[in-house]
């Protein structure tokens, strides 16, 4: 959750609305990321499994975080500081939702290092590079958002209807919420991209969600 900080300045109204979507969206992580955990540790009981949903939460929880430290503190000269490690934390959580769906479906384990490797790469790329590189940024989100329906079969394959459905929701909010993000003169644009995010988390959530609560138990 991000944007190009310094691009206007934002309205009071502007800035609060932008708030509590961060808001609800930590407290969504804090409660529905150990719920989740705690669910596939009672159902499941696999600890391979609970590392991966574990993986994830953390990571869902670092890029609300990081996202609400950049958008709402205003200290200029931590705000690029702030940006790096906001837009860092966005390729974590893309590589952390795909953790639990690779360790659920087995078949690929090439695919999940290279999506962290990716990952790591594009997040070094923010960290250490002295130029502002938003659109690679994006491509690069984008590309690794949706590399699991170009690269990652088995994972497809192993999806229930609901969960590819959900995962492919999502994939659109998010992909859909770049036009507000880069539409810096609407009023309001932060707001609504940050609530395309949140919208596309949930639905990825419920997408993971899904997949637990269908998996085989373990004895």
């Amino acid at each position: 959750m991000s944007h190009v900080n310094g691009s206007r300045d934002y309205s009071r109204a502007e800035y609060l609305s932008d708030a509590a979507i961060h808001v609800l969206g930590i407290g969504f992580a804090l409660i529905a990321g150990p719920a989740l955990v705690a669910i596939a540790a009672i159902r499941i009981g696999d600890v391979t499994t609970v590392t991966a949903l574990s993986i994830y939460s953390l990571t869902l929880l670092a890029m609300l975080t990081c996202s609400a430290l950049y958008n709402m503190i205003r200290l200029p000269h931590w705000a690029d500081r702030l940006r790096r490690l906001d837009q860092s934390a966005i390729y974590f959580k893309i590589a952390g939702t795909y953790t639990p769906f690779v360790v659920l479906f087995p078949g690929s384990p090439g695919f999940l290092a290279g999506i962290w490797a990716v990952a790591i790469a594009g997040a070094s790329l923010i960290v250490f590079s002295a130029r502002r590189r938003t659109l690679v940024a994006i491509t690069l989100y984008l590309g690794l958002g949706w590399a699991g329906y170009a690269l990652g079969q088995p994972l497809i394959d192993g999806l229930s209807g609901a969960g590819a459905a959900l995962l492919v929701t999502g994939g659109l909010l998010y992909t859909g919420g770049i036009a507000f993000l880069l539409w810096h003169r609407l009023p309001f644009h932060n707001t609504i991209w940050h609530g395309f995010v949140l919208a596309a988390t949930c639905v990825c959530y419920a997408a993971i969600a899904v997949e637990v609560m269908g998996a085989v138990p373990g004895p």
